[in-house]
């Protein structure tokens, strides 16, 4: 399996990962013919080569006709389908699209259908979202991986007003991802490239066990008096000990405490962005009858997690410990049924059968927007699968 691991010690921005891209092999003509069908007026990359502190790095710029309009995600959404980029493609690039605006909807307490991109909807952040979609597409990329993601401190300027780093936004979509500490005074991690993060990286920590194959440096657009302002990207081959992965187990037994205040723990833990989160019921000594809660995580929620169990329950110890799992490969796929889009996902046998898991979420909303049955839902979304259209498991 081909993997990319963003390796964010400065951050992550849309132009720093697309500089990474590129300098790691992407074809620049072919993401700038891409790009030009979105039909943008002028709108088309430039790189050149750049030093930061001392290391060379491809910066990318965005060359386009000044805009006054902002756009919702249908608009843009409608200009992904209208263009020439492939099916993964445009599948990579909408799913981006999508996270920023469920970020944005919340901070703002709206619906992604009402949700007004401000920044994000200009034509420079277009493109360079675009751009890492056709890029991934093109160096054949089928898993992200990411470091733990600094964020920088400090104030910024945004369309809103002047906020804290990181902006409502990007917090938003950093939910669940581990970030690492940064005395920076400056935003070193923008909503674009938190939102790539957020859509397309499956796993955050340290390299995973692969073969590298090609490097690739982006560099941001300010200098950094304290680091060079680099994205790295390394790109190569998973080694096959990748299907197995090392998750942490957290437990802790409840005999004293109301189910309202359990289920309200789950949701925090939720939140917090663990694997899992489920309870087991037990009989604890005395006969009295109790509440297992069970927490699977990656090794960087685990303090997270704790402090939620602590804070919100009577527990005065957690058991922890690491556990091996085996996972299918997996990717993010949508259907298009009669009753609308359907989220979900593809899993990859080992004999090479592909089978399709439709969201929860995603058929909830079309339920109640529709006003039929769940199951049915679920239903129409098998039904209109496609396995012959998948491409088999590398």
């Amino acid at each position: 399996m081909r993997i990319a691991y963003f390796d964010c010690l400065s951050g992550i921005s849309g132009d720093m990962t697309l500089g990474a891209l590129i300098d790691s092999g992407a074809d620049l003509e072919a993401i700038n013919a891409a790009i030009g069908s979105l039909g943008l007026p002028d709108c088309r990359l430039v790189t050149r080569e750049v030093k930061k502190h001392g290391f060379r790095a491809t910066q990318v710029t965005v060359e386009y006709k000044p805009e006054h309009t902002h756009r919702h995600l249908s608009h843009i959404l409608r200009m992904i389908e209208g263009s020439s980029l492939g099916d993964r493609q445009k599948d990579l690039a909408g799913r981006v699209f999508r996270r920023l605006a469920e970020a944005e909807a919340h901070v703002h307490g709206t619906t992604i259908e009402k949700v007004h991109f401000h920044e994000v909807g200009a034509a420079d952040s277009i493109a360079d979202i675009v751009g890492c979609a056709v890029a991934l597409d093109l160096l054949g990329v089928e898993r992200v991986a990411a470091s733990a993601v600094p964020t920088g401190c400090g104030q910024i300027k945004i369309a809103h007003g002047v906020c804290s780093v990181p902006a409502p936004a990007t917090a938003e979509l950093l939910k669940g991802i581990p970030l690492a500490e940064s005395t920076i005074a400056k935003e070193l991690t923008t909503p674009t490239g938190a939102a790539i993060l957020a859509a397309l990286a499956d796993s955050f920590g340290p390299a995973p066990a692969m073969t590298i194959q090609r490097i690739g440096y982006g560099a941001g657009q300010r200098d950094l008096d304290e680091q060079p302002n680099i994205l790295r990207i390394l790109v190569g081959q998973a080694e096959a000990a990748q299907t197995e992965s090392s998750v942490w187990v957290l437990e802790t037994n409840l005999d004293d405490l109301p189910g309202e205040q359990i289920g309200y723990c789950t949701e925090r833990l939720w939140e917090a962005g663990v694997l899992d989160v489920y309870t087991t019921a037990i009989q604890m000594k005395k006969s009295r009858p109790a509440v297992k809660l069970t927490v699977l995580c990656q090794a960087g929620q685990i303090a997270a997690a704790e402090a939620i169990l602590f804070r919100e329950t009577t527990t005065l110890g957690i058991r922890r410990w690491p556990v091996e799992r085996h996972v299918l490969r997996r990717a993010a796929h949508r259907v298009e049924t009669p009753l609308g889009a359907i989220d979900g996902k593809i899993g990859w046998l080992d004999d090479g059968t592909v089978r399709f898991s439709p969201e929860f979420e995603s058929c909830r909303q079309v339920a109640e927007r529709q006003g039929i049955p769940l199951g049915d839902v679920f239903e129409a979304a098998r039904r209109a699968f496609q396995p012959e259209r998948i491409a088999p498991s590398a």
